[in-house]
């Protein structure tokens, strides 16, 4: 009889960690700002049709870095959820906490027991009447959550962008000078990029929770996709 080989729990977990994180870092970075007209979130993605930003209800939207397939698998997941919740019981009864809680569970479930971790970073983000009641949530690879305030940054180099972002970063920033400041971040993150550096609109992906958005039957349908048209000419805005 073969004798398995052991490892210990606290080795197998710092491994696993390990594996998720050097898969995550490979990746583009996602920026998710907090400003005055929504909320604003920026992806460096030249892919004109493989979505790291998607929408999953009336005012919430969805964004991640990693595998793709797995963080895919994670977006449709949380749409059916979304649909269930709010039909079977209100509208207002789908929140992007709740939807966060239960993408923590499944992420934690599956880097406890499955073979190998998703190498996946997610965030939710809830658009509000007011910037104060936006809510962003950050999910890692192993199910632990985050309530962040004013942005997000995941993937890549976060932390050259991050330092970028939390520089520019205020609440009372318009949404064209949001994704000018993400778009930088952005650039920065890059092998070639410095301080000042840009991205085209074609190398970017690039979505808003419009916070004054308004349906005429009593709720919201905030998330609005833009084209890469609308990313030029939203640079070309004077700041």
């Amino acid at each position: 009889m073969t004798q398995q080989f052991y490892v210990s729990p606290e080795q197998l977990m710092k491994d696993r960690a390990d594996f998720a994180r050097k898969g995550i870092a490979r990746g583009r970075s996602v920026v998710v700002i907090s400003c005055q007209d929504g909320i604003a979130l920026v992806a460096e993605n030249p892919s004109p049709s493989l979505h790291k930003i998607g929408e999953i209800y009336d005012k919430i939207a969805f964004a991640a870095v990693g595998k793709y397939n797995e963080f895919e698998s994670l977006r449709q997941a949380g749409v059916r959820y979304a649909d269930v919740r709010g039909y079977s019981y209100d509208r207002e009864d789908v929140t992007a906490r709740g939807l966060a809680s239960v993408y923590a569970q499944s992420l934690g479930a599956v880097f406890t027991a499955e073979q190998k971790p998703f190498e996946v970073e997610l965030a939710v983000a809830e658009v509000g009447a007011s910037p104060e009641q936006d809510h962003l949530y950050r999910l890692t690879f192993d199910g632990s959550i985050a309530d962040e305030h004013g942005f997000i940054v995941m993937g890549g180099q976060a932390e050259r962008v991050s330092a970028v972002i939390a520089d520019g970063w205020r609440s009372s920033l318009r949404f064209a000078d949001a994704v000018r400041l993400a778009i930088g971040g952005l650039a920065t993150g890059t092998e070639q990029g410095e301080s000042g550096a840009t991205l085209p609109a074609k190398a970017v992906e690039v979505a808003v929770l419009d916070r004054q958005s308004e349906t005429a039957r009593g709720f919201r349908r905030a998330f609005r996709r833009l084209n890469d048209a609308d990313i030029t000419a939203l640079l070309a805005e004077e700041a």
